[in-house]
This record gives structure tokens, sequence and C-alpha cells, in this order.
């Protein structure tokens, strides 16, 4: 590894973390682990400094930080998921969180909306709502402009960039797990790897990052309870080079989920994704020149 790498960041909004000489045809992006809460934001919510945490994935940006040295870019964004989720669709609302109509283009009925954790988030995990009123649609937009559009914009700089280089691109997609959840079920599993059951990437990245972190001692899980989320989906073409997978650590590996403190444990789980980095990005996946997936819109 080295330790030659440089930092680009657009303040509140994200930050890239660029090795001076890409080696690997891999991007790690971390969504949900940013901790800068604007302060209109905490002064309309009606949570606790530390319950309004509750929906971080907390240091996840540290477990992959190895990523740059090992010759891999990241992305990371700085705002929290409770104020904004880049990992939605553009406009997955609640209707019901509102004070006036929304636009047609709105999607109204996202399952994901419906139980509070669309674009705009109703609200943290364990049910906790984060509003005492309703917000105005102009406020969603000007969150939408200001923070998912840009980070979208960058994130698919980087696999494009990425996948012209190498002519394949490796997109893993980074989060954290809670012991208990209000959207999924609880699960035993140490890692939930997320490839869309197959539609996101080739079986050989999902085989090889199975394998590698159960060789290094964790117990991994496919695609239940987590099969992967909107960038999954949405940049995942392996026919165009894109492969693209989720990873869910548990949160119990690396912290103390009450506090949200981070635990000794943090850089053992840190070490085992960086041999998964290693080993994804020296994968002999098919090349391509087909254009890569265009810009979320």
């Amino acid at each position: 590894m080295s330790d030659a790498f440089w930092s680009e960041r657009i303040s509140g909004v994200l930050e890239i973390v660029h090795p001076d000489v890409q080696t690997l045809p891999v991007v790690l992006a971390s969504p949900h682990s940013g901790c800068d809460y604007p302060p209109e934001f905490l002064a309309a919510s009606q949570l606790g400094p530390t319950a309004i945490r509750r929906s971080e994935d907390a240091f996840v940006d540290r477990l992959v930080a190895d990523g740059p040295r090992r010759g891999a870019p990241l992305i990371k964004a700085l705002f929290p998921r409770a104020f904004i989720d880049v990992n939605r669709e553009a406009y997955e609302l609640d209707p019901e969180m509102f004070d006036g109509p929304l636009p047609p283009f709105v999607n109204m009925i996202s399952p994901r909306a419906s139980i509070g954790l669309g674009t705009i988030p109703r609200i943290v995990s364990q049910n906790q709502p984060i509003y005492a009123g309703k917000l105005d649609f102009s406020d969603a937009q000007d969150r939408i402009d200001a923070h998912y559009y840009p980070y979208h914009a960058r994130l698919e700089g980087l696999i494009r960039k990425t996948r012209d280089r190498f002519g394949v691109c490796v997109l893993l997609d980074c989060h954290s797990m809670p012991s208990t959840t209000a959207d999924a079920e609880p699960t035993d599993a140490d890692v939930v790897l997320g490839d869309g059951f197959g539609g996101s990437c080739d079986a050989m990245v999902t085989d090889t990052a199975e394998r590698t972190l159960s060789d290094l001692g964790l117990v991994v899980a496919r695609n239940h309870p987590y099969a992967g989320g909107y960038t999954t989906r949405h940049y995942g073409r392996p026919t165009h080079g894109v492969h693209t997978l989720q990873i869910e650590i548990a949160r119990r590996l690396y912290m103390n989920e009450a506090e949200l403190t981070p635990l000794p444990e943090l850089r053992r789980i840190a070490d085992a994704l960086s041999v998964l980095i290693a080993h994804l990005g020296k994968l002999p996946l098919p090349m391509t020149t087909a254009a890569p997936v265009s810009a979320a819109d």
C-alpha cells in the first residue's frame, strides 16, 4: 500500500479521497457516514443530539479508509442520512410530510417513503419522528439540488473514469446495519452482501467477497435482509462493465451502538475490508466499451 493520496472536498456535501495513481478498478462509496448536521435542520428537528444520529452509518468511512492507500478512490457524503438520503431516487417523498401538494413527478407511492425512509426521511431508526411540523417542498428541492445531485454527479464521474481507465469498474457501496432496526428483519450475520439477487454484478464479485470475508472469520449472508438500494440498482450494469455490490457491516462488530463510539475492534474490520478491496481489484472481469449508466436525474 502507499500513503500517496489527496482529498477534494465540497464543504458540507462530500469528500473524495483519491490515490495519487489509481491502480485498482474499484470505487468505494460511503453515503451514510456523514455527520455534518446543518444548524437549520437541527433547529427544525424535535430529536436530541444522540437520537438524531441513529440513522448514521457511523465510522463506515473509517472502515474503508485503506481504499485510497490500496489504489481505489473513496467518496463519502458529509451530510447525514437523516437530512437527505442519496441511496434513494431523487424524489421518493412521503406526501404526508409536506404542507402542500407535491409536483406530479414525485414518487409518492414509494414503499420506502411510506415507512418514513424516503429521500427526505421522516424518521430515524426505532421509528422516531424527526420533525414536529410539516415541511415545504422547496426545502426538499433545495436539499436535492445542493446535496443529492452533486453526490451522484461525482460518483458517476468516478465510475466513468475508472471504467474508461480499466475497462471495468467495481463499485462497493458501503453501509452498516444496526442490531435492531425498524425497516428490516434482524440478522445474525456479520456482513450482508447485496447484489440485487445477482442482477447488479458478475457472480465472481459476490463470490469473491463472500469467500474473502468468510476466510477472515466473518459470518456472511447474501441479499437478506438487504439486497441493495438505489445505488446498487441504478449503477449496477454488468453488461456495461459496472459491477455494484452493497455491503452491510454489523455495527456491533466495531462500535458501541448506544453511545455511538468506535471500539478497538474497528481496526480488525477495517483490515478485513482492506483485504477485500485488494481482492476485488484483481478480479479478471470481462472488459467493455459500452457506455456506463448516466447520472441520476
